[in-house]
């Protein structure tokens, strides 16, 4: 668990898509899918988030108590588990097994995201916070997995804007400070016998700089200094723990799995590289100190494989667990026992124990058995052009039933994703399933800028909020519009956080196009959005100019693509969902765009929770939310015999 890349935005939340099942007269009209309950889209799941204790005695996951998801453990072999949890207000957000003996996990208050680092033993006995501090966020930099007593955290406690590296002792709670943070320090790596090595720097504000030592009593040295746009992404050491394996794209578009000489700051050599995608992980055996894949997503999640007995294993595990994907979602230290994740398009898939030394695959639980893959809709990739020649990539969910040659003039919801350097993928996603249930279609693209298509893509969007990545989303949905699948007058927008923003930039850029829009806690004001950005981004603050405008020197351009100074030109309705506690997306966001819209006498609904962040995590408030946005477009996109 080691945090090695500089993230500049958190990447936010699966968009909705909608699709309506209408069709034209020389077709027979598909039987309607059976009308499944909302809840069942959007409740905690039975069982989920399965981890494998370092021993491989112990199974542990996370379950609904009070409607909150918190932690069970379970030994093997037995049918009763311990509860070690009981948190009521807010679901745990994560955990892993630092030891035998104890679970650790992060949870914050009402989506504040100022996670608190806790812990607990396995028979529920000391439960213990160990970063009870206000207003700070806790984050995990490695879990030490050799050393079970001491975790390494990183805490903004002496400054709001900076992250400095605690080796935690979890038997007394004491916290060493391995280095304090300078103020440019956006990342810090770990070799394999725990000792602080690498550290990741921002300098002059748009240039990265890895910076390296030979133990931790000599001085960093800056071993190689690029501009943000180029870098080289360590993930960890080699075996003998000099050189590191990590991404990079330096000299190139795509990044590639390469071997680099970090004390000389230098690439050794390429391990793996993909012509047309970014290789995006890469993973090994501890205790066989080998590599064993490198993973990417094309349309879906493609594996390259270093090591033939990890490429045996996913072999033995696909022919016996059928059509799905899967992964391996954790594994004891003596790496012979493994928990296994399968999923598709269609179904959140199930849990299993796979034990090497009997070769047995035991399934421990579907994730939601109440879900009928059969009652679920395909998901299909599809690419389209762009109006300046670029190819868009994206995924198209037809209601059950239909196909791309008889689904004729359906409404259609377009969803544009969040971050928006993030990318959408194949998968379930229950909001999809959840519209094409109802009869909606959903269309999802990747519009330039997204993730996994290498440098060029990505600089693409670079200052062009609202502009030409709007015209990706305006150029996919006349797309669907030209192949007669789209209703020209049923077409509505959603989308959360940048998605958001887009939706409120598509009605202001095409109020003829859409007939209503969904903005889930997206930005209306790229100004008042600098103001607001959480104190640990304001470090990145000249790459976000760079990326998105300078306030100042770009003050024209950002005016001209803030939805909320353009209400005059919308037309359409609109729906509004925020949370009270959003510290990436202010609540002042959403005010102004809703007063302004009243102001204007522009039709607009308005949610709010004060109990949630980015995005309602909350089961009693995603209903809520989901039940207010079905209404909604139902009333603005349905035929009236229709709802």
């Amino acid at each position: 668990m080691k945090t090695t890349r500089i993230l500049f935005f958190a990447s936010l939340l699966l968009g909705l898509s909608l699709f309506l099942g209408s069709c034209n007269n020389a077709e027979k009209p598909p039987m309607k899918a059976k009308l499944i309950p909302l809840e069942d889209f959007f409740k905690n799941p039975e069982k989920s988030s399965y981890q494998i204790s370092p021993d491989g005695k112990y199974f542990s996951y996370k379950a609904p108590y009070e409607s909150r998801m918190n932690i069970f453990v379970q030994e093997r072999g037995t049918d009763q588990a311990t509860r070690l949890t009981s948190e009521t207000d807010r679901d745990i957000s994560s955990y892993f097994w630092p030891n035998n003996e104890q679970i650790l996990y992060l949870k914050d208050d009402g989506g504040n995201e100022n996670f608190k680092l806790y812990g607990v033993n396995i028979d529920g006995s000391n439960p213990i916070c160990f970063t009870d501090f206000e207003d700070v966020r806790t984050t995990i930099i490695d879990d030490l997995p050799d050393i079970p007593g001491e975790v390494i955290i990183g805490l903004n406690k002496r400054n709001p804007q900076v992250f400095d590296p605690y080796r935690l002792n979890l038997e007394t709670g004491e916290m060493t400070m391995l280095a304090e943070n300078p103020g440019n320090i956006q990342g810090w790596m770990f070799d394999h016998d725990g000792k602080l090595r690498v550290a990741f720097a921002i300098v002059d504000g748009v240039n990265t700089s890895l910076l390296y030592r030979e133990t931790e009593d000599d001085e960093w040295q800056d071993v190689l200094t690029t501009n943000f746009k180029e870098n080289m992404s360590p993930y960890f050491f080699n075996f003998d723990n000099k050189n590191v394996i990590g991404t990079s794209n330096l000299g190139r578009d795509k990044s590639a799995v390469v071997e680099f000489d970090i004390a000389n700051g230098k690439e050794v050599k390429v391990l793996y590289e993909n012509p047309e995608f970014d290789v995006e992980g890469v993973f090994y055996s501890k205790k066989r100190k080998v590599l064993t894949s490198a993973s990417y997503t094309s349309w879906k999640r493609e594996r390259h494989f270093f090591d033939d007995e990890t490429k045996k294993m996913l072999e033995r595990l696909e022919s016996e667990l059928g059509d799905y994907e899967l992964g391996i979602t954790s594994y004891n230290k003596d790496e012979s026992v493994f928990v296994v994740r399968t999923y598709s398009d269609r179904s959140l898939g199930a849990y299993y124990i796979y034990d090497m030394n009997t070769d047995k695959i035991e399934k421990i639980t579907d994730v939601s058995p109440w879900i009928d893959e059969n009652e679920m809709a395909t998901v299909t990739p599809i690419k389209y052009q762009s109006r300046d020649g670029l190819t868009i990539h994206g995924y198209l969910t037809l209601p059950k039933g239909y196909t791309m040659e008889t689904a004729k003039n359906l409404p259609v919801v377009v969803n544009p994703h969040g971050g928006p350097w993030y990318r959408d993928g194949w998968g379930f996603n229950p909001e999809i399933q959840f519209m094409a249930n109802r009869g909606y279609a959903v269309l999802q693209m990747n519009f330039r800028g997204s993730t996994g298509y290498g440098r060029s893509f990505w600089e693409a969007s670079f200052k062009k909020w609202g502009r030409e990545m709007q015209d990706d989303i305006t150029d996919g949905t006349n797309w669907l519009i030209e192949k007669g699948i789209a209703d020209p007058d049923r077409i509505a927008i959603y989308g959360g956080s940048y998605g958001g923003y887009a939706t409120l930039m598509g009605l202001v850029k095409e109020p003829d196009l859409y007939a209503a829009g969904v903005d889930y806690v997206g930005v209306s004001n790229m100004f008042t959005f600098m103001k607001t950005i959480p104190p640990y981004w304001k470090p990145m603050l000249d790459m976000m100019y760079e990326m998105v405008g300078d306030p100042v020197a770009d003050s024209i351009m950002l005016r001209e693509v803030s939805p909320v100074f353009h209400v005059d030109k919308i037309t359409a309705p609109l729906f509004i969902a925020q949370g009270a506690n959003d510290p990436r997306v202010n609540k002042d966001e959403s005010d102004q765009m809703v007063k302004a819209m009243k102001e204007k006498g522009v039709e607009v609904e308005y949610l709010v929770k004060d109990n949630e962040g980015h995005g309602f995590h909350n089961e009693e408030n995603r209903f809520e939310f989901y039940r207010s946005m079905e209404a909604f477009l139902d009333n603005h996109l349905k035929d009236k015999e229709e709802v």
